[in-house]
């Protein structure tokens, strides 16, 4: 089995944490991780959304490869992350999954402060590219800025958190329709019953085919449906044997890795650069060599739909 590898060499990397901006009203400053390749400019922005309980110091396999790849890679804390410590029955727990889209945005307001945080960077950053991505609970924050919304008790769509600032997104292991959900789930995390039909930005949707959720009562096509229901142009990488870590993509080495594949992780990193640099620069073509070098494996790791 090989995986096909970007031809450009990985570039020195500079980073800065905690970044703190100021956010009236969330009871806690946002701490961000600001990471860009030492050189280049024009450079594209990914704003990253970590999974429950995790910080901007995760993610690492993802983080620093984009960033060696030429991009600026912001990661903000959200307030369910372990570092933070708040209780479950912390006031602003019902409503954190917005304060962590909320979050995003306020990435994108402050960029200015996040540019200036790293030396030499000011300049470099293109703010016409910019991306979402995120892994499960992250993977449905950044979908809101995609244009998902989350539907009401009688099945209502909310208001949209649609961001015309992102034009991409790459959704990694994010949750699938609410109509599935286990009894514990419906009672407990209302905010998991997404509606994906206004979600029109370009978007690559990442799904384990061995990713069974505990919140949902069908198997891991649950984690394909941001594909199957959403309009525009998609694309949907389906990876073989993968379970929620999709192989390790929180982090070297981490507990949590139940299916720990180098080679996976490594899939998915050339895939979702190729797939972010093409979507943001139509004229990039990574993203048709990627797919050609996966249709000619002879022990493909995934496959690639498109719509």
């Amino acid at each position: 089995m090989s995986v096909p590898h970007s031809t450009d060499a990985p570039a020195t990397v500079l980073s800065a944490k905690p970044v703190v901006l100021p956010a009236p009203g969330r009871g806690e400053d946002l701490q961000v991780r600001v990471s860009a390749p030492a050189t280049g400019r024009g450079l594209p922005v990914v704003v990253f959304s970590h999974g429950f309980g995790w910080s901007m110091d995760g993610y690492a396999p993802l983080a620093d490869y984009w960033a060696a790849h030429g991009f600026v890679v912001l990661q903000p804390t959200h307030l369910d992350s372990r570092t933070l410590g708040i209780p479950a029955d912390d006031p602003r727990t019902p409503r954190i999954w917005r304060l962590r889209v909320e979050d995003l945005t306020r990435v994108l307001d402050g960029l200015d402060v996040l540019e200036a945080a790293v030396p030499g960077l000011g300049g470099r950053v293109d703010r016409g590219r910019v991306a979402v991505a995120g892994h499960s609970w992250g993977a449905q924050t950044a979908s809101a800025l995609l244009g998902a919304r989350v539907l009401d008790a009688d099945g209502v769509p909310g208001e949209s958190m649609a961001d015309p600032r992102v034009k991409a997104g790459v959704l990694l292991a994010a949750a699938g329709l609410g109509d599935d959900l286990t009894p514990f789930a419906a009672e407990h995390l209302p905010f998991l019953k997404p509606s994906f039909e206004a979600m029109t930005t370009p978007a690559l949707v990442v799904a384990g085919d061995r990713d069974q959720s505990h919140l949902s009562t069908r198997g891991p096509d649950w984690f394909t449906d941001p594909y199957t229901y959403s309009p525009g142009r998609k694309s949907l990488l389906t990876l073989f044997g993968a379970e929620h870590s999709l192989g390790g993509i929180v982090g070297y080495e981490v507990a949590e890795t139940t299916d720990e594949s180098p080679a996976r992780v490594a899939l998915i990193r050339r895939l979702t650069t190729a797939f972010l640099r093409s979507t943001l620069q139509a004229e990039d073509a990574d993203w048709q060599a990627a797919l050609t070098a996966l249709g000619a494996d002879p022990e493909p790791l995934g496959s690639v739909r498109s719509k």
